[in-house]
């Protein structure tokens, strides 16, 4: 009988701390998507929030500054408010939290929509109405309220978009 050491197959599998970190050093990830990943690689529940729990304590990860990241980097590809709050939502932050995170980032929403018109369309406008609301479907899609929407493209938009990001 063989030794399990001695066996190639036999790899050993690195603890749950060890495998949050090694993620971690990739990119930020919030915790409940960390959670997600450990779960999936078949660790045990209670090792996996033992192991989040350490790696907070010792500030490798931390929701706040994985939120600031994703901000930064998403309104950067030119996504909009609405769009990034939906992103932080799927990852567990409140929406206190989210709306504050939003406000000290101190973007301006109407010039990041502005940018993303003229790079997807150029600095000319439009004087077609149906023209103006593919703008305006484009910037909708990328996450920017209505009223945003409007100011810039002056097309007619609809509110009820702003409700359910």
């Amino acid at each position: 009988m063989k030794k399990r050491s001695d066996d190639p197959d036999a790899k050993s599998k690195p603890s749950a701390y060890g495998k949050a970190l090694g993620l971690l050093a990739r990119r930020e990830h919030s915790r409940k998507e960390l959670q997600q990943k450990l779960n999936r690689g078949g660790y045990a529940r209670d090792e996996a929030s033992d192991a989040l729990d350490r790696l907070g304590e010792q500030h490798y990860q931390d929701d706040e500054r994985f939120a600031e990241t994703l901000i930064r980097n998403r309104s950067a590809q030119g996504y909009g408010p609405m769009r990034l709050r939906a992103e932080l939502k799927s990852h567990g932050l409140s929406d206190a939290r989210i709306r504050s995170l939003l406000d000290a980032a101190e973007i301006d929403w109407a010039e990041s929509a502005a940018a993303q018109l003229r790079r997807r369309y150029g600095a000319q406008g439009s004087a077609d109405p149906a023209e103006r609301a593919r703008r305006a479907q484009f910037l909708l899609r990328r996450g920017f309220p209505a009223a945003t929407v409007r100011d810039v493209t002056h097309a007619d938009v609809d509110d009820a978009a702003d409700e359910n990001p």
